[in-house]
């Protein structure tokens, strides 16, 4: 992949920009509730929560939490270009069975594991797609929603639930930084190191529609380049494309790569029995 043309390619992105629908590829097996998605080859790598039972909201804070934790099975899929499943990792411990956006350096893949619920604990993972091995690498003592490795030698770079709050920790889970996210534009869903000491992140943020009360929330969606030293802002658009079931392409999954003259983008936007859905734009 060329990362520099990427880099350079999204600088172009505006609200204008047009994402045009390439291809569907329904998945042939239940992806449950995706957050993180690479490709490798011709393999797709997806991280996903099976939720059993629903966190419940208390009426009031119990000690550092808002909800109870609910029971699921945190999942990293993998699948073909057909959409037919190759593999099937189950990560997690405990209350920790939520994965995040993941990210590969070249060597492994970086997923994060977290309770479902904010303010609570995760464990990071490193795991080897040639082996299809999982090591907890360390652990953290907040809802860590997705990891980014800063090339293959460098940080590991965290967001918190909602993305408030970036992490930056050594491979062995030193921390090395703790950061407010000075953008409020997106909460970050996934994400992955570009290159050039930038990442792209993909999100959503939802809002509630002009109507009064009852009206359904309205999903902005988003992408953003980031500085990996500074954790600022470089550049970041709107994305309004949406999925056959109506949420916007970047709510869930989304991975990125330079094609041609343009940028493709692949999202599995929908839960349960979800499409590959591929889209590109030109520049």
């Amino acid at each position: 992949m060329n990362n520099a043309k990427l880099i350079a390619q999204f600088r172009y992105l505006t609200r204008n920009t047009k994402w045009e629908q390439k291809e569907r590829i329904d998945l042939q097996f239940n992806n449950h509730h995706p957050q993180g998605m690479i490709r490798i080859g011709d393999l797709f790598y997806l991280s996903s929560v099976e939720l059993i039972e629903r966190p419940v909201r208390f009426n009031r804070s119990e000690d550092r939490y808002d909800r109870t934790p609910g029971r699921g099975i945190g999942h990293l899929f993998i699948f073909d270009k057909h959409g037919q499943l190759a593999g099937d990792m189950v990560l997690g411990e405990g209350d920790m069975y939520h994965p995040g956006g993941i990210d590969f350096d070249g060597r492994h893949l970086w997923v994060s594991v977290a309770e479902y619920r904010p303010h609570s604990q995760s464990i990071v993972y490193k795991v080897d797609p040639a082996t299809r091995k999982a090591e907890p690498s360390f652990r953290v003592a907040d809802h860590i929603g997705g990891v980014v490795r800063n090339g293959q030698e460098g940080e590991l770079i965290g967001y918190s639930w909602g993305s408030r709050k970036f992490y930056k920790w050594s491979p062995d889970g030193q921390l090395l930084q703790e950061k407010e996210n000075p953008s409020h534009f997106i909460d970050y869903q996934d994400g992955r190191y570009v290159g050039e000491g930038k990442m792209i992140v993909s999100g959503i943020s939802e809002l509630p529609e002009f109507g009064g009360r009852g009206s359904k929330r309205f999903e902005l969606g988003g992408l953003a380049l980031i500085d990996i030293n500074t954790l600022e802002t470089v550049h970041e658009v709107p994305v309004l494309a949406q999925s056959p079931q109506g949420h916007v392409i970047t709510r869930n999954p989304v991975f990125l790569e330079s094609a041609g003259q343009g940028i493709r983008l692949y999202a599995v936007p929908d839960d349960d029995h979800g499409s590959l859905l591929v889209y590109e734009t030109s520049l």
